[in-house]
């Protein structure tokens, strides 16, 4: 071969959300770009499938969206034109309690707060002044450490965020107000009293006032469907069923991105990584993982509260209290008898996903990672717990326990669906100490899966940002924005 000849000048390891979005971008400016998939559909956690009875449609994984929705990056793409088409519900988030009431969370960032009586005014101070500064501070947070223009409001925003949520909630005087914060803040997979717990609730709350909590018409694949096409559609090469064990098998490229966590990394033959960036990476620690079950139903689920029935995204948790000493047994390497449980209904808005007049629900718990524990009856004794005859509608099920979650996608090591724990030593230093995070130790390599900033969640800022990267360092291009 000749000598520097290139076959490709990038090649992707892996078509996730993350690989897509790192093709695209290196893709729309000029480059030759191979995606490898070891799969025989690209897409990872973005995954539909018929799980438990024929004409029910279940989200494998990812089934929820509010940051591929906010995504700076995904925005940008003409998906709309690649059959992507989001559904918000009435209502975002609603979190029910045992006297039969319920918090919500709607588009109108008024009305949401105003069910909250004393604390009306002081979900307006902490979430509105973060709808209302995101347009200056969403691309400083869906990313690396960096500078940026807007470094005071950052730093006004990370007055709260770095507070561990346990100490924010305490702002608040209703039960109502604490217990949705803690519901939304389990996203953490952390004890609530951990530092810089307040930062994912309030961005997560502030984007479901400003893009919502979609499901994804027809199923989350519909959401990888479209970033394949579009990649296809600008001149992008994809081969599936690709399974690499060898980095001596890569056709030559100038630059190798892997949308691949620290596990996968390490496995891989020839790596020529330093004996200090493998030491890095063998220190990177996974977080807890989730027990998953699908169900096809009957009937939609009998929620005793009114603003249950019309919720895409409902929170099983109860009290603050409550929630919080579930998430502390969990860090414990414990699993809870009485789990915090996040459900999704998509059939209430999305008649694709049943046939006519059926259901389709998904629901997780949080486990220790690897936890092989049966963990059915325990969730389904607490959606039955706020909506009584739930059990009674169940005409199929389908689970998915930690090993489970790991055969079906390896970068979701011991069930960890945010592919590395979100603690404050592993937000911007992921999964290494570097500088940028995305650089390997060798020249070329990146790595651009959701194990480096701004980590989990289906957004693709984490391919677009070492993407990006690529571009600076490997082909001299410097693109500004995001």
């Amino acid at each position: 071969m000749e000598k520097n000849r290139t076959d490709y000048d990038a090649v992707i390891v892996g078509a996730g959300p993350n690989g897509l979005s790192a093709a695209i971008l290196l893709r729309q400016y000029g480059l030759s770009v191979l995606l490898l998939e070891a799969k025989d559909k690209i897409g990872g956690g973005l995954a539909t499938e018929s799980l438990t009875l024929p004409g029910f449609l279940h989200d494998v994984a990812s089934a929820v969206h509010p940051m591929a929705a906010a995504s700076p990056y995904l925005q940008t793409l003409p998906l709309n034109e690649y059959g992507l088409e989001f559904i918000n519900p009435d209502i975002h988030i609603a979190h029910p309690f045992e006297n039969g009431s319920a918090a919500f969370v709607n588009s109108s960032l008024t009305e949401t707060a105003h069910q909250f009586g004393i604390d009306e005014d002081i979900y307006l101070d902490l979430v509105g002044s973060v709808v209302e500064k995101w347009p200056k501070i969403g691309n400083g947070l869906l990313g690396p450490l960096r500078m940026t223009s807007h470094l005071f409001d950052l730093a006004r925003f990370g007055r709260n965020a770095l507070l561990p949520v346990s100490l924010l909630a305490r702002r608040f005087h209703s039960s109502k107000a604490r217990g949705l914060l803690a519901g939304v803040a389990t996203h953490n997979f952390q004890p609530l009293e951990n530092l810089a717990t307040s930062a994912i609730p309030l961005v997560m709350l502030a984007n479901a006032h400003l893009k919502g909590w979609p499901v994804v018409k027809g199923g989350s694949a519909k959401l990888a469907e479209a970033l394949g096409n579009y990649f296809l559609s600008i001149g992008g090469q994809i081969e599936i069923g690709f399974t690499l064990s060898d980095l001596a098998l890569l056709p030559p490229a100038k630059a190798v991105l892997f949308d691949l966590t620290p596990a996968q990394i390490l496995s891989l033959k020839n790596n020529r990584f330093s004996g200090f960036y493998r030491w890095q990476l063998r220190r990177y620690r996974y977080g807890p993982a989730v027990y998953k079950i699908d169900w096809a139903l009957e009937n939609p689920i009998p929620f005793t509260a009114p603003e249950c029935r019309r919720a895409g995204t409902v929170h099983l948790g109860n009290t603050f209290e409550e929630i919080a000493a579930g998430e502390k047994c969990i860090a414990a390497g414990k699993e809870n008898d009485n789990p915090f449980v996040l459900l999704s209904q998509p059939s209430l808005f999305d008649i694709s996903r049943s046939p006519a007049g059926k259901h389709t629900a998904y629901a997780y718990c949080h486990v220790p990672n690897g936890s092989v524990q049966n963990m059915a009856a325990r969730i389904e004794n607490q959606v039955e717990r706020f909506a009584p005859g739930f059990k009674k509608s169940i005409i199929g099920t389908h689970t998915m326990n930690t090993a489970d979650l790991e055969n079906f996608n390896p970068n979701l090591v011991g069930g960890d669906i945010n592919s590395g724990r979100i603690s404050i030593d592993q937000l911007f230093t992921r999964p290494a100490f570097r500088f940028p995070p995305y650089n390997t130790s060798v020249k070329g390599w990146y790595v651009c899966s959701a194990a480096t900033p701004p980590g989990g969640g289906v957004h693709g800022m984490c391919g677009y940002h070492a993407a990006r990267t690529a571009l600076r360092e490997v082909f001299g291009v410097k693109i500004s924005g995001h």
